[in-house]
C-alpha cells in the first residue's frame, strides 16, 4: 500500500523562510560590497540558503506528509531540523554579517550566566531527543498540530544552540576550546545514538499512533520503528565523524596561527630591542654639551679620561 506523498505547502513556513532569506541576502550583499569575500563569501550565502531549503524540505515537502503516516519519515524530518538545518544556517554567518547585533549578544550571554555554558547545550540537545521520544509525547505530537509545531521548535532551538557553540563565528568567553569540543561531540552523539539503538532493537512497537497506520511500503509497525531507530543512530554517527574531522582540522589551523603570531611577535621584539649599555652610552653622549670656544674645547679634552689601552707602555720623550 502506498502512502499519501503530497506537498503540504504550509503558508506560515513559506512566509518565514522568505522573510528570513530576504533579510539575509540584503545583509550579505551589503557586507560583500564593504568587506569583500572575506566578510561575506559566496559559500556562506549558499550554506545559509541551503539551510532555509532544508526547512522547506522538512516542513512542506512530501516528507512532512509522510511523517504523519510512517515513523521512519518522521525521524528523517527530525534529524533534518535538529542537525542539518542548524549547521547550514550557522555556517552561513560571519562576524561581519552579525555586526549589527554583536553588541546585544554580550549582555544576553552575561545575563544567561551558567545557562550559556556548552554543557547546558549538550543537556538540552540530549533532553529534547529523549523527552520528545517518550511514547505519550510522541503520539500527542503526531495527533495534534500545535504540539507538533512545538516539537519542531524545540528540536530546531536545541540544534541551533548546540551547534552554535561548535561552529558559531563569534568567540564566547564560555566557548569550548582545546579538546573540549571533541568531548562535547562524543558525549552528545553517544547518548542520542544509544536512543536510536534502543528504538531499533525494542521488542515491540512503542508508539500507538503508528500502530494504527497501515503497513505502508510493506513495513510493520515494529519494522518501521526499527528503521527509524537505525536512521537516528546512523545519522548521529555520520554527523559525528564529519564534525570530529572538521574540529581536528580547525584545531590544527588555530595552533599553526598561534605559532605564527608568536614568532612574528618575537621577531618584532628582537628588532625593537636595544642593548642597555649602548643605549646608556648614546644617552650620555647626547646629553653632554659640546664646548663652543677653543679654550673650552681644550679644557674638556684634558678632562676626558685617557683612552690608552691598559697594557700599552708609556712613551718617554727624549730631551
Amino acid at each position: 500500500m502506498s502512502p499519501d506523498a503530497s506537498w503540504t505547502f504550509e503558508p506560515g513556513v513559506i512566509a518565514l523562510v522568505l522573510i528570513v532569506g530576504a533579510a539575509y541576502v540584503q545583509r550579505w550583499r551589503a557586507v560583500r560590497a564593504h568587506d569583500g569575500p572575506r566578510g561575506a563569501g559566496g559559500w556562506r550565502l549558499l550554506s545559509f540558503l541551503a539551510g532555509l531549503l532544508g526547512i522547506l524540505v522538512a516542513l512542506i515537502s512530501p516528507i512532512d506528509r509522510l511523517a504523519e503516516q510512517i515513523l521512519a519519515m518522521h525521524m528523517v524530518q527530525h534529524v533534518i531540523l535538529l542537525d542539518f538545518v542548524p549547521i547550514l544556517l550557522i555556517l552561513g554567518l560571519t562576524k561581519a554579517i552579525l555586526r549589527p547585533i554583536t553588541r546585544r549578544l554580550q549582555p544576553i550571554e552575561n545575563a544567561a550566566g551558567p545557562l550559556g555554558h556548552p554543557v547546558v547545550a549538550v543537556l538540552l540537545y540530549i533532553g529534547a531527543m529523549c523527552v520528545w521520544h517518550i511514547p505519550a509525547l510522541y503520539d500527542a505530537a503526531a495527533q495534534h498540530a500545535s504540539i507538533h509545531v512545538l516539537e519542531h521548535v524545540a528540536f530546531m532551538s536545541a540544534g541551533l544552540l548546540y551547534w552554535w557553540h561548535l561552529v558559531g563565528p563569534l568567540r564566547s568567553r564560555l566557548r569550548a576550546s582545546g579538546m573540549q569540543p571533541v568531548a562535547y561531540m562524543l558525549s552528545t552523539k553517544f547518548f542520542v545514538g544509544l536512543l536510536g539503538i534502543v528504538l531499533t532493537f525494542a521488542p515491540e512497537a512503542l508508539y500507538a499512533f503508528y500502530k494504527d497506520q497501515p503497513d505502508y511500503w510493506g513495513l510493520t509497525p515494529q519494522a518501521d520503528q526499527a528503521v527509524a531507530g537505525l536512521i537516528m543512530a546512523l545519522e548521529q554517527s555520520i554527523i559525528m565523524g564529519i564534525a570530529l574531522a572538521w574540529l581536528f582540522s580547525r584545531m590544527l589551523s588555530e595552533s599553526e596561527r598561534e605559532e605564527q603570531r608568536a614568532e612574528l611577535y618575537a621577531d618584532r621584539e628582537r628588532e625593537l630591542r636595544v642593548p642597555a649599555p649602548a643605549l646608556a652610552t648614546a644617552t650620555a653622549t647626547a646629553a653632554e654639551p659640546e664646548p663652543s670656544t677653543p679654550p673650552a674645547r681644550a679644557a674638556a679634552a684634558a678632562a676626558k679620561p685617557s683612552r690608552r689601552k691598559k697594557n700599552q707602555p708609556t712613551r718617554i720623550r727624549r730631551v
